[in-house]
């Protein structure tokens, strides 16, 4: 039998958990124009909102659907169903309810305990059903949840008729090793879906979204440029990048529409993208030091495992102080400059660079050039 490589479905929250983010707020217009360029991209699933909040919300979500026909966009629901009945005045065809799976946070919630999380899942994923959406189930605090009591959440699931569980890391827990192993259990007990949902309130959202992935889910569910709860949620950009570059297999995405994807989400986030930001931040392919520039200019692949152009992007080089003699010769070719002013010129674009705490411009090394020909 020929190697299957696995499809991964790309699952975006900006939407809702992306909105979650403090300080963050998208009006329906700006709802809509992010749907459109996450449909544009490739994502395959929108998770557009919560319709519990109101009518604004449900209105909201009704344009997101009308601005991303070809992807999948559902709305996110407690286990209610009043949230039911709000996601079909929001026009969505697929629904992501969610129910409390850990113990700490059952006894917070549910005065019935676990058996009120089984009659919930039992009781209200077969109504959405019967109205005709889409059911998965998200299972919050999962990573904190016992694991006994979380395989009869699944079994109850696949009883109700749901498609999918969503594992999701609620309070960023988890470490890629505890993730892989979790799921390599999930998938050897259950005929489900497996989505995984992290957060990144350990820096480490993006490698257990992989680690699951790795280990027998099929979903990812991400936020544009992180956003989310807290400290946010895995990156969009980073995983889409991550799954093929590291081998784990393919996705829908369309690479070369993730910077502009990320220029939408920050305008209507009101958010600057960090320049380091991977993928889509402004130096992601900028380079300086002069052991980098020379490599480059040989091989581009001496220090790029990512080519820019995949990302609709161009490699920069720039000067600065840690620039080399070949940078500098790059910068100044097709210029008649004597070999023997570069050592000169190098030692005071060092200087000038230290001084501006900044990259230096093709003009400042062209005033640096007229004062060490002298």
């Amino acid at each position: 039998m020929p190697h299957l490589t696995p499809r991964f479905c790309i699952n975006d929250t900006t939407l809702r958990d992306g909105e979650q983010t403090p300080g963050v707020a998208f009006t329906a217009s700006e709802k809509a124009s992010i749907a459109a360029a996450l449909q544009a991209a490739g994502v395959d699933e929108i998770e557009a909102g919560t319709p519990a909040m109101g009518e604004q919300e449900v209105a909201a979500i009704e344009a997101a659907v009308h601005a991303a026909p070809y992807a999948r966009v559902a709305a996110w629901c407690r286990m209610t169903e009043a949230d039911v009945a709000a996601a079909l005045r929001a026009g969505v065809r697929y629904a992501n309810l969610s129910v409390s799976v850990s113990d700490r946070q059952i006894a917070a919630k549910y005065s019935g305990g676990r058996q009120e999380v089984l009659d919930r899942i039992a009781r209200v994923v077969p109504l959405a059903l019967d109205k005709g959406l889409t059911v998965s189930v998200g299972g919050e605090d999962s990573s904190r949840a016992d694991e006994d009591f979380l395989q009869t959440v699944l079994d109850a699931i696949a009883a109700a008729g749901a498609y999918r569980f969503r594992f999701a890391d609620t309070l960023g827990v988890l470490d890629p090793f505890t993730t892989d192993a979790t799921f390599r259990r999930l998938r050897a007990r259950t005929d489900l879906d497996l989505e995984f949902h992290g957060h990144d309130d350990l820096g480490l959202a993006t490698a257990n979204t992989l680690a699951a992935l790795r280990g027998g889910a099929s979903h990812a569910s991400v936020c544009v440029l992180g956003l989310g709860e807290r400290a946010g949620n895995a990156a969009l950009e980073q995983v889409a990048a991550a799954i093929p570059r590291v081998g784990l297999g393919s996705v829908r995405t369309v690479m070369a529409e993730l910077p502009n994807l990320a220029e939408v989400v920050a305008s209507a986030a009101n958010r600057t993208i960090p320049h380091g930001q991977p993928i889509v931040g402004e130096t992601a392919f900028t380079h300086e030091s002069g052991i980098h520039v020379s490599g480059l200019l040989r091989d581009p692949g001496t220090y790029e495992a990512l080519d820019p152009a995949l990302f609709g992007r161009e490699r920069k080089i720039l000067l600065g102080k840690h620039s080399g003699s070949a940078s500098l010769r790059d910068a100044l070719h097709g210029m008649d400059v004597p070999h023997s002013v570069l050592p000169d010129l190098l030692v005071r674009l060092r200087a000038h660079a230290e001084r501006v705490k900044r990259s230096v411009t093709r003009d400042e090394v062209m005033s640096l050039l007229a004062v060490a020909a002298e």
